[in-house]
């Protein structure tokens, strides 16, 4: 029997996985890996609808992306699968809509409470009105728009880190997968 630490699951979950949700992804990998830990924390992402499965990020966030090195060309959108409420450990809802959509479909209590706000782990807005942490949908505006949700996602990533750092402190003798 091989055992071998369990890595730590993010998701972050948008309308279509083509704008935010894959932004969110790629920029806490980046953080995790520049925290040295790659390999304890999977993050990945998914839209809570099929409109976009299939396709690549937009342009326009893969520009905003491109500016800090962050490489957007092999994603591709897919759509929200149920297994994935006890696959991950912590789920990320982007906008209010999401929020409410993930925690409607959970399939239990405990799949419910991973369910949180990207922008919960923000100092600017730990605490404000759900409707206050939301990031807007930039697909129907333009770069600015896209460089916006940039920096409210980028506002969130440290939080998010600490956050992911202490629950593998604490969890540290229970994270084991049995193989």
């Amino acid at each position: 029997m091989n055992s071998s630490p369990s890595p730590y699951r993010i998701i972050a979950v948008c309308t279509g996985n083509i704008c935010r949700s894959p932004m969110a992804e790629l920029m806490l990998t980046a953080a995790f890996v520049a925290e040295g830990l790659e390999g304890q924390v999977m993050v990945d992402s998914a839209g809570t609808t099929g409109y976009e499965a299939g396709r690549p990020i937009d342009p326009r966030a893969a520009r905003r992306l491109a500016i800090t090195h962050l490489s957007s060309e092999h994603h591709v959108a897919r759509e929200w699968k149920t297994p994935w409420f006890r696959e991950r450990d912590l789920i990320l809802a982007l906008d209010v809509d999401h929020y409410a959509w993930l925690r409607d479909a959970a399939p239990d209590p405990e799949s419910m409470n991973k369910v949180r706000m990207l922008r919960s782990f923000d100092p600017a807005v730990i605490g404000s009105d759900l409707l206050d942490q939301g990031i807007e949908d930039p697909w129907y505006g333009g770069q600015a728009d896209f460089d916006a949700v940039w920096r409210q996602i980028h506002g969130a990533v440290p939080g998010i880190v600490e956050h992911v750092r202490k629950v593998l402190r604490q969890e540290a003798p229970h994270r084991l997968l049995i193989r």
